[in-house]
């Protein structure tokens, strides 16, 4: 039966919602937990705007029971959640923590036993400290590593969990941690930090190939994609964004999906890139994107005007500039509200690769929306409800021109800490008050609920 406001969106769609560890597990030393670049990142005054940390978040790992009984009453087919690294191998590496591991056994089986598909990502920017401080991703070994805890995770679940996901948004973790040093592990390095990108994706192949050489099945990546704009028609904003094209989507798409990295960047990447390009181009069987908002670029400004990010200032040497994008509604977080656009990149995906493009399922969409409780308790956030049902729209759109995408997970179940800006932005679908931990389900939960019940 086709949905009733998507008619596109078929019946067998899968639904969820998704977290990361250090943004709600809390717990930051308990259970043998070995500390990570966040908790080195978020100790160095002045690196988070609120001065925060996610040393108790959503304090996930003491009340996941109270979070999977919302999940159940969402009605989702799925959870995307990912296992911190640093809880199973403290230090990246070694010996099994046994009581990580059986941390994350009690949550599988919890979902499980609620009818709730466990979707794990593997790596969701969280380094073991002991392997940052060697180099991070910087350094080629961290993948040789990085596939030994595969194989370990997949040994252990493969028996119970059918879905996968090895990295989260690599061109994150490379451009704001690597690159701008905004985010952990705080480089600036520029056009250094591509080869993290190069050893990001290498790890991610060794991960496919390890967890089914562990038995797991039905594996992917969820990569952050945004259609980038030109600012003008003029020779130079087009080149300017071109490159940033390629720096933001291409070079973290095309060596997965067509085993190629992209001509203006292969002089950067580390010598003998090329040569890994066939275990990172492991056949996956589907291929995840996160979609926020668009992006503008122009060439640079002689004085530096419009190299920001998120309110962080960027190298004023860089050979591209980013600019506002005006006429559209913001999110509270300031990023415009473009739908269309999630239909243009959907498309321009299957143009793009064809038939190489697997399955796509959508691994985050959400928004920046701060409502808090009226005086009822309630939470109106009626802005996340336009945004999630336009958005939703968008990927019908995208299902009518031929693009085969089979499911979606929205970004985030909880209010959570958000990186670099900590506790000032909210896109859960539950209010999280982090003094006291109260869970309160906005109305934006009852409406997805309302649309996951439609589709049945």
């Amino acid at each position: 039966m086709a949905h009733p406001a998507f008619p596109s969106i078929p019946s067998d769609f899968l639904w969820g919602v998704s977290t990361a560890a250090y943004q709600i597990e809390g717990a930051v030393t308990a259970g043998g937990r070995g500390p990570t670049s966040w908790d080195a990142f978020t100790a160095q005054p002045g690196r988070i705007v609120d001065a925060s940390t996610g040393d108790v978040a959503c304090d996930h790992y003491h009340r996941y029971p109270q979070d999977v009984a919302l999940m159940a009453d969402l009605g989702v087919d799925a959870y995307r959640f990912s296992f911190a690294w640093s809880r199973i191998q403290p230090t990246g590496t070694g010996p099994v923590n046994p009581e990580g591991l059986a941390f994350y056994d009690r949550l599988v089986d919890s979902l499980l036993e609620a009818g709730i598909t466990p979707a794990p990502t593997l790596f969701h920017w969280d380094t073991p400290l002991a392997l940052e401080e060697q180099g991070g991703w910087l350094n080629r070994d961290i993948t040789e590593k990085f596939a030994d805890y595969a194989h370990l995770m997949g040994t252990h679940f493969a028996d119970r969990i059918p879905r996968w996901i090895t990295i989260n948004e690599p061109v994150v973790l490379t451009m704001l941690g690597y690159g701008a040093g905004i985010q952990a592990p705080g480089l600036q390095l520029g056009f250094g930090a591509l080869p993290a990108a190069h050893h990001q994706l290498l790890a991610h192949g060794r991960a496919v190939t390890a967890l089914r050489a562990a038995g797991a099945t039905n594996i992917g990546i969820a990569n952050n994609h945004a259609p980038t704009w030109p600012a003008s028609d003029a020779v130079e904003d087009q080149q300017a964004a071109g490159l940033y094209d390629a720096i933001a989507n291409w070079v973290f798409a095309d060596p997965v999906l067509a085993g190629r990295y992209p001509d203006e960047l292969a002089p950067m990447l580390p010598e003998g890139a090329q040569d890994d390009l066939a275990e990172i181009s492991v056949p996956l069987d589907w291929y995840g994107i996160n979609y926020y908002n668009p992006t503008r670029v122009s060439a640079p400004d002689p004085t530096g005007a419009g190299a920001l990010i998120d309110g962080h200032e960027l190298d004023a040497d860089l050979p591209f500039a980013l600019r506002d994008i005006e006429g559209y509604p913001l999110t509270d977080f300031g990023w415009p509200v473009v739908p269309a656009a999630f239909t243009d990149l959907l498309v321009s995906f299957k143009d793009r690769y064809g038939s190489a493009l697997p399955p796509v399922y959508i691994t985050e969409n959400g928004c920046a929306i701060n409502d808090g409780p009226d005086e009822d308790g309630a939470v109106h956030d009626s802005r996340r409800i336009d945004y999630t049902r336009a958005h939703l729209g968008a990927i019908s759109d995208a299902i009518d021109a031929g693009v085969d995408v089979r499911g979606y997970f929205h970004w985030s179940l909880l209010d959570n800490f958000e990186w670099a800006v900590g506790y000032t932005q909210r896109f859960g679908l539950v209010y999280t008050d982090y003094a006291t931990q109260e869970r309160i389900p906005k109305d934006s939960f009852r409406w997805y609920r309302d649309a996951i019940a439609a589709s049945r």
